[in-house]
């Protein structure tokens, strides 16, 4: 069993210079962003330039599925942030569902952006936490626009420099590389 990844020395640029891009982002995102209540956001949006920069030949990673991805995730999870403080005040079982206990639409909003994503072809599973973050994290249209805003700079990031990226996890992935980008 190989400890460090053999492709690192051939291709350690790529390395080097696709985990600055992921880090230059999630940089952007945690200077305007609000880490003590977006924490679910910014870590949705980590885990998207995980799957940006380190996989940019997956299926996962493709425009497709960014913005698909996402747009069902904050769609459905602002719905249901809204389901949960509106049945809130009018709600018998105050206990069990309100907008201080977000349990039962955070499960919702995951479920139903997960169903969504899959019936669509837009499966990006970081988005599906985006849908979780916005039910039970603070969070204002600001919010929503900036982590819209930072999905579509690593989409275009990932478009323009789609030539020069390689996966960087599996050797496997990397007979993928054509099929992905023509989905």
């Amino acid at each position: 069993m190989k400890l460090i990844d053999r492709k690192i020395r051939t291709h350690i640029y790529n390395y080097i210079f696709q985990c600055l891009l992921a880090t230059g982002i999630l940089l952007l995102a945690l200077l305007f962003l609000n880490v003590l209540t977006e924490t679910a956001l910014i870590a949705s949006l980590g885990a998207t330039s995980f799957i940006v920069f380190a996989m940019p030949k997956t299926y996962a990673s493709s425009p497709r599925r960014l913005i698909g991805g996402y747009s069902i995730g904050i769609l459905i999870g602002i719905i249901c942030s809204y389901a949960g403080s509106i049945l809130h005040t009018t709600s018998l079982l105050n206990d069990v569902i309100s907008y201080e206990n977000p349990i039962v639409f955070a499960a919702i909003a995951v479920g139903l952006s997960i169903f969504l994503m899959t019936i669509t072809n837009t499966e990006h599973a970081p988005a599906a936490g985006i849908s979780l973050g916005l039910v039970i994290n603070q969070w204002n249209l600001h919010s929503v626009l900036f982590i819209v805003l930072v999905m579509l700079i690593m989409a275009a990031i990932r478009h323009v420099l789609q030539p020069h990226l390689i996966n960087l996890t599996s050797p496997n992935l990397q007979s993928n590389e054509k099929k992905v980008d023509k989905q």
